[in-house]
């Protein structure tokens, strides 16, 4: 679309990219930034363009992707072609990275591109890609480096979000409800995002102070033990990536979260929400935990995908987040089902099967991937998050003598 033809005000288009720009990124002068996006997004894609350069970036270099080439892929190539992804392209990325360039990604696609595709090539295509983008995912999950992704109004997004309106008013639709949730539909977005940080910062250093060994969570048929890692930290809103910047990684957030011990997650989770993986809707999700991994695993629908998610590698039926967030958060009270993890895990208390944050541990520990991986963090070719909190939620802190602190009641922080 061009800015001509798009249904909403692209003055909030102008907003969303200071904030994925100052917020978001805090990008530096000289630093150079990798933007990865649909082609559809080409509008935001634009103006963070220029409100990078504005910055002082040094080279911004957008690599975009388009539904129809990635069909191609599913309805035209080799039997071979699912097992190779584009190892020389991430490789590219992650030595960018090395040298401290910024990572932004713009998410619009359609959440369901893949459906009715065979679950066995999507999981074979999805393997190859996390694979290949190890290099640079590491950079990522370890927080070497400032990275923030924000999204755009897709078309056929939008469609899915609202199925009943015409396109032109889905997408006006989604464009409001992103907006929203992104806070640039106010007057002054980095001053209202100033204010969210400093509320979930206090929120962290609570759960830091502390020091809880596991969480107890209950409620919508969840009965699950989390562990904690040892040396775990508590994360929220703007942090401080190894490159001395402070950004804010998701654009929207409304979590705060932390790494559990791989070994020590216990009991039942059901999923409160849908999980949309790689185009296939998964519904009613039910695993048991024993000594950390998922020993059984159901779902109502898209269970064949969910079994080959867990199967993708030994970190993979395992946890590597848990994240805390009311339901009384603004998309969580929209009462939108996205089909966006990045909005819908912003709606409820999650966690999240395969790969931990590093940064997600005290200091003398996140820069040391041995200390890590004895601390009980999880390593996995995924990271892929489900929620299981809502207004039934339940949790108590267990500390290390087994005193019990109440976190939330009723789906609301206790404290």
């Amino acid at each position: 679309m061009t800015d001509e033809s798009l249904p909403f005000d692209v003055t909030r288009l102008d907003k969303l990219a200071e904030v994925a720009v100052k917020v978001g990124l805090q990008l530096q002068p000289g630093q150079d930034l990798v933007m990865t996006a649909p082609v559809e997004a080409l509008p935001l894609v634009r103006r963070i363009a220029a409100a990078a350069y504005r910055a002082g970036a040094g080279v911004v270099t957008p690599i975009l992707s388009d539904e129809g080439v990635t069909l191609a892929k599913f309805n035209n190539a080799s039997d071979e072609a699912f097992d190779r992804a584009p190892d020389w392209l991430y490789a590219g990325m992650a030595e960018a990275f090395a040298n401290n360039a910024a990572r932004l990604a713009i998410s619009a696609d359609n959440p369901m591109l893949l459906k009715g595709q065979d679950p066995e090539k999507v999981a074979r295509a999805g393997k190859a890609n996390s694979m290949a983008y190890r290099p640079a995912l590491q950079k990522i999950a370890n927080f070497d480096i400032n990275w923030n992704i924000v999204s755009y109004p897709g078309k056929a997004w939008a469609k899915q979000v609202f199925p009943d309106l015409p396109e032109t008013e889905a997408v006006a639709a989604l464009a409001k409800a992103l907006f929203a949730a992104s806070r640039v539909d106010r007057d002054d977005p980095i001053a209202e995002w100033e204010a969210h940080n400093a509320r979930l910062k206090a929120r962290t250093e609570w759960l830091n102070d502390q020091a809880f060994s596991a969480l107890h969570f209950t409620g919508g048929g969840t009965d699950l033990t989390v562990g904690m890692a040892d040396g775990h930290a508590w994360k929220g809103g703007a942090s401080k990536a190894k490159n001395g910047i402070t950004c804010n990684p998701n654009i929207p957030t409304e979590e705060v979260f932390s790494t559990p011990h791989a070994q020590r997650v216990d009991g039942v989770a059901k999923a409160s929400k849908p999980l949309v993986h790689q185009g296939t809707l998964i519904s009613d999700i039910s695993v048991r935990f024993e000594g950390g991994r998922i020993v059984e695993a159901t779902a109502s629908e898209g269970e064949a995908v969910f079994r080959k998610l867990i199967e993708t590698d030994e970190g993979a039926a395992r946890l590597g987040e848990v994240a805390l967030v009311p339901h009384s958060s603004p998309i969580s009270q929209s009462g939108l089902l996205f089909f966006n993890t990045l909005y819908d895990e912003n709606a409820a208390c999650h966690i999240a099967q395969g790969q931990c944050y590093s940064d997600c541990f005290k200091d003398e520990i996140a820069s040391n991937p041995e200390a890590v991986t004895a601390g009980g963090g999880n390593t996995s070719l995924i990271h892929v998050d489900w929620m299981i909190g809502g207004p039934e939620t339940d949790i108590d802190g267990i500390k290390p003598d087994g005193t019990r602190v109440p976190v939330f009641r009723k789906g609301e922080w206790a404290q």
